[in-house]
């Protein structure tokens, strides 16, 4: 939901109802993954994705049927839809949204069965849960996107499968690590969901959860997806370098936020380093020491000066740092191992350094380079072999 938030937030304030649709699961290799969104607002108008064009069409159709009738909609798209674009539909009837001949309900729109035909051509599946958002029935929207927008860790768990009174699908509950908001019909359900959100938050992860409706684990009669938005993940960049100028480019367009550090000023300076979240002046040993670094944190060293890269790296191994990449040729980096050695750092804390940094694209440029570091901290993260996809077999979208 970040890319399609500042959209959604101008509907929210407007006061305009939209239609909301989540990925809240997958299978095989789904183009998207749990948690992406497609919206649709009263005009017709579309932000977002959920599957890379493949069912977007059917939908855009079934939300712009939520939005009209207030009814939430859970539906499966696979290989074999079809025509049919509603879908398994779950509440909300998402499989009758063809007429006769194929028109599309809701006057005037264009349609037709050669452009909204669907069918997942990957060989996944994907359900997705559809429901109208409005300051009636999500009230808690606005606390949220404004929680997201400033970097504050908030999850919202959505009843999207439920047949048991009083728990309806479509209910939502926002859960903050100190506070809730909303409820699921329950109060052992609020209870139990809410404890589970909070450990998916420090994860950094959602997913779905199967309850009975007083929050039982290990019972089934009622599902419920929470989507956790942590903190954007951190890219420490250290050395402010022409390679770091690209890298930080890189890094803002995957998401991270990104902090350039120099203990030179005359380099590490606002002017060289636009795009950072922020540019800090100090040795970067002392630098890294005094921040909060989790998993999900990407430390990259390109000062390649042994002052500098000695200290720094004895604490970067020192973190759980999910990424650990230091430039410099080979030579250089033998050099930097015997020091490193010599300070007593084992084998197997050398071997969690990434050097020479980046996968091996062949590129030259600082912005080749940024893109060859930035591949191989894609491939930390995700579990991926780094080979082409042409010379593969099996899931394209390694199981994290």
């Amino acid at each position: 939901m970040r890319d399609a938030l500042p959209e959604l937030a101008r509907w929210w304030t407007a006061g305009t109802p939209f239609a909301l649709a989540t990925v809240v699961g997958t299978s095989s290799s789904a183009p998207r993954p749990p948690g992406a969104v497609l919206a649709v607002g009263t005009g017709g108008e579309a932000v977002g994705s959920v599957s890379g064009g493949c069912v977007e069409g059917a939908v855009y159709e079934l939300a712009c049927q939520v939005l009209a009738t207030g009814e939430p909609a859970l539906a499966t798209y696979g290989p074999d839809s079809g025509d049919d674009l509603g879908g398994d539909s779950g509440p909300g009837g998402g499989g009758e949204l063809m007429g006769g001949g194929g028109e599309l309900n809701g006057g005037g729109r264009p349609g037709g069965d050669d452009v909204l035909a669907t069918g997942l051509t990957c060989g996944g599946t994907i359900s997705v849960f559809v429901q109208r958002i409005d300051r009636r029935g999500a009230p808690e929207f606005g606390d949220v996107a404004a929680a997201v927008a400033a970097a504050e860790p908030v999850a919202v768990g959505t009843v999207v499968d439920s047949a048991t009174a009083p728990v309806r699908p479509g209910a939502r509950l926002a859960v903050w690590p100190d506070r809730v908001a909303g409820t699921l019909g329950t109060d052992g359900l609020d209870a139990a969901v809410a404890d589970d959100a909070r450990g998916m938050l420090a994860r950094g992860h959602g997913g779905r959860r199967d309850y009975g409706p007083r929050g039982q684990r290990g019972r089934t009669e009622i599902g419920v997806f929470v989507q956790a938005f942590a903190p954007a993940a951190r890219m420490l960049v250290f050395g402010a370098v022409d390679f770091a100028a690209a890298l930080t480019r890189v890094g803002m367009f995957l998401g991270f936020r990104v902090t350039v550090c120099d203990a030179r000023p005359v380099f590490a300076t606002r002017e060289r380093f636009p795009a950072a979240h922020e540019v800090v002046v100090e040795w970067p040993h002392r630098y890294l020491g005094r921040i909060t670094v989790d998993p999900s944190t990407a430390i990259c060293v390109l000062t390649h000066d042994p002052k500098f890269d000695v200290p720094l790296l004895m604490a970067a191994l020192r973190t759980p740092a999910g990424y650990i990449g230091a430039m410099g040729s080979r030579r250089t980096h033998g050099d930097r191992l015997a020091r490193l050695r010599a300070a007593g750092l084992t084998e197997a804390e050398l071997a969690r350094i990434r050097a020479p940094i980046g996968l091996d694209l062949g590129g030259r440029t600082p912005e080749e380079t940024a893109v060859s570091i930035a591949a191989e901290i894609v491939q930390a993260r995700w579990g991926g072999s780094g080979r082409p996809l042409s010379t593969t077999s099996g899931r394209i979208h390694p199981v994290p």
